[in-house]
């Protein structure tokens, strides 16, 4: 099995842990960094097919969200506070650039993306669900002799270039919905 494989495979089971009620939304974000450590697989300069999009996807998205995480943490000095968040945005400037190469290379077939409802003031009216249910791309991240199935990708955003994007090739509603990931997204960590 290969490096992504073993990744997709670890990232689906902490998924269903999470989704079980077994993991915490800060467990689940410590793990999912941890284990991206553990791998030694570092992002992907040349994005040139969607496994290497979505794992840099995943791959930023780990560390933003535990970089912001250590930056919250109240043990932290207000100078690491300050790399931290650096840090954290960093990667999500990257998470963003991994989604509109995912985008490209789909060329933006079987994507739907949606402003969600969230609690947080910082991101209502902000964050969009992009669902991608394209064949192809589930059938790149489904994992071979797997339990688990990937009946969708779905993935977030905030960046306005990207919402521009989806709107020029017209799979961005301007609807509010529900979030499929409501509970994890709408959850503070």
């Amino acid at each position: 099995m290969s490096k992504f494989d073993k990744f997709l495979k670890h990232r689906q089971s902490l998924l269903l842990q999470y989704k079980m009620g077994d993991m915490t939304k800060n467990e689940f974000i410590e793990e999912s960094f941890n284990y991206i450590e553990r791998l030694g697989m570092g992002p992907f300069t040349k994005v040139d097919n969607i496994k290497k999009a979505i794992f840099n996807y995943h791959y930023h998205n780990a560390n933003a969200k535990y970089w912001q995480r250590m930056a919250k943490d109240p043990r932290s000095t207000s100078k690491e506070r300050q790399a931290y968040y650096a840090e954290s945005y960093s990667h999500y400037r990257e998470k963003d650039k991994a989604t509109l190469q995912l985008l490209r290379l789909i060329d933006y077939s079987g994507v739907e993306g949606y402003y969600v409802r969230v609690r947080s003031s910082l991101l209502k009216g902000k964050l969009i669900e992009i669902v991608i249910n394209n064949p192809d791309v589930l059938t790149e991240i489904h994992v071979p002799g797997s339990a688990f199935e990937q009946e969708l990708l779905i993935l977030h955003t905030k960046n306005p270039g990207i919402a521009e994007a989806l709107r020029k090739n017209g799979v961005l509603r301007e609807d509010k919905r529900k979030s499929l990931a409501d509970s994890y997204i709408n959850q503070k960590y």
